[in-house]
């Protein structure tokens, strides 16, 4: 933690926003002007919109994630959670990985926590759920699905096998439809190296409340998106809900009862809940409120975006909010970033204005939707191995640093000559446990008992006389 006297600039959150905010505020910060610093419990970022493939493993989980500390070199990096925001004081209070919580005091505050999953109160989801927000569930469900085909191609009992082969997706955004897409495509590769498991004996299910899937990209296109993997054989159920899964018992709010030993859950996001301490002004949905310049309302040193922030979208018009996404996010970033150091030397700042340029998805190697929007009425629609090029092409240019659009590249580069790797590394998730089991003392053995003659004896049976 630094001693500096300089004015800081606390930003909260390394997420998108985080990293970009501190990145332009350091590019245009003059030498010795301000402290960034910056607070997360991770200290990577991840590239979200990459975790489809990472489960499929078309990219390694290392080159979708970017060290804090690597690109941010000009700032500090602390690991850990701020719980609480004094803004009389203008002191935060940080809650380290280990230790004791300490006071931060700050003169400017960026808002970047993001989003978490968003749930609901439904029996058996915590215990049971996968999530897709972080790169370590995305490893998590790739593992998990081939340890299900292990298990499927090993065992003779009919209801265990038929267990290991249900897969469950609940939500069909682009985190549910390109997840299950993908996980699909790896699963049916993956079972040419198994003898006793088919692509027809697995069976993937698409769940979701809305009547369509894919609504970001059009209607025309979400259609194309459901036919296309009703095709590849994924059940697909719109306009109903997951009711219950107690002990992987999946119960839909259509009346299916199945038994799935995966679940996962990618039914939208929620701001994250600690912005309920912070005594910011909050949206409807728990955003906080921010201006057309990112500038938190009632406020002139705390700053906003992302996915924790009800951002006005003026290209749209009178009350229409900023989508949360990597898009808005990316490029809120870059004006909220030039807005701190506006406000830091007391110039005007600048309005976030943004015109759609569409949206990209893929949905497995080589299947994909497109719509890009040219001005205000031309909307180009994309479907199949061009928009998945597409797909790839756009966001391997978002990807943050050239080392990381390198080694992304790389991985594709590499995937079209070689096979897919279809190895569960499971037991990463307890690595300790096998070497516990040969270091663990051995208990001595309990002495045996041998009966004295006296009682070999008493133990003969009585003779008449």
């Amino acid at each position: 933690m630094s001693t500096t006297e300089r004015p800081r600039i606390l930003v909260v959150g390394g997420g998108y926003v985080g990293l970009y905010a501190a990145r332009r505020i350091l590019k245009k910060m003059r030498y010795g002007e301000a402290t960034v610093t910056v607070v997360d419990p991770r200290s990577y970022m991840t590239y979200q919109p990459f975790l489809p493939e990472t489960a499929a493993g078309s990219i390694s989980p290392r080159h979708v994630v970017v060290p804090l500390r690597r690109v941010l070199p000009g700032a500090e990096v602390l690991t850990g959670r701020v719980t609480v925001i004094d803004q009389d004081r203008k002191v935060a209070s940080v809650e380290p990985l280990v230790g004791d919580s300490y006071e931060l005091p700050f003169d400017y505050l960026v808002i970047a926590l993001g989003a978490v999953s968003r749930t609901f109160p439904i029996p058996g989801l915590a215990e049971n759920g996968i999530g897709m927000k972080g790169v370590e569930e995305a490893i998590a469900l790739r593992n998990h699905v081939l340890e299900q085909l292990d298990k499927a191609d090993s065992t003779a009992d009919e209801d265990v096998r038929r267990k290991a082969l249900t897969f469950v997706f609940v939500g069909g955004g682009f985190a549910g439809a390109e997840t299950i897409g993908e996980v699909e495509d790896m699963a049916r590769d993956a079972a040419r190296y198994y003898p006793n498991v088919k692509r027809e004996d697995m069976r993937f299910i698409l769940v979701d409340a809305a009547d369509k899937i894919l609504p970001e990209v059009g209607p025309e296109l979400g259609l194309w998106g459901l036919e296309h993997l009703r095709e590849r054989g994924i059940e697909v159920y719109l306009g109903t809900s997951m009711k219950s899964c107690v002990d992987k018992h999946v119960v839909l709010a259509n009346g299916l009862e199945i038994d799935a030993s995966t679940i996962v859950w990618t039914a939208g996001v929620k701001p994250n809940p600690a912005l309920a301490r912070f005594g910011l002004p909050l949206g409807p949905r728990g955003h906080v409120d921010t201006r057309s310049d990112l500038q938190v309302r009632g406020t002139d040193y705390i700053w906003a975006a992302g996915d924790n922030a009800q951002v006005p979208d003026v290209s749209a018009g009178e009350g229409a909010w900023c989508p949360p996404n990597a898009q808005h996010a990316l490029r809120q970033a870059k004006v909220l970033g030039d807005n701190v150091i506006s406000g830091m030397r007391g110039f005007p700042q600048g309005e976030y204005r943004h015109a759609n340029k569409g949206a990209v998805a893929g949905l497995g190697l080589h299947k994909g939707v497109a719509m890009i929007v040219l001005g205000k009425r031309t909307k180009i629609k994309v479907k199949g191995r061009l928009a998945w090029y597409m797909h790839r092409g756009y966001h391997g240019l978002a990807v943050p640093t050239w080392n990381r659009k390198i080694r992304v590249l790389a991985d594709w580069t590499l995937g079209m000559f070689l096979k897919r790797e279809v190895v569960s590394l499971g037991a990463i998730e307890n690595p300790r446990e096998e070497f516990y089991v040969a270091a663990r003392p051995i208990p001595a053995p309990a002495a045996e008992v041998r009966p004295t003659a006296a009682a070999d004896k008493s133990a003969e049976p009585a003779v008449a006389s």
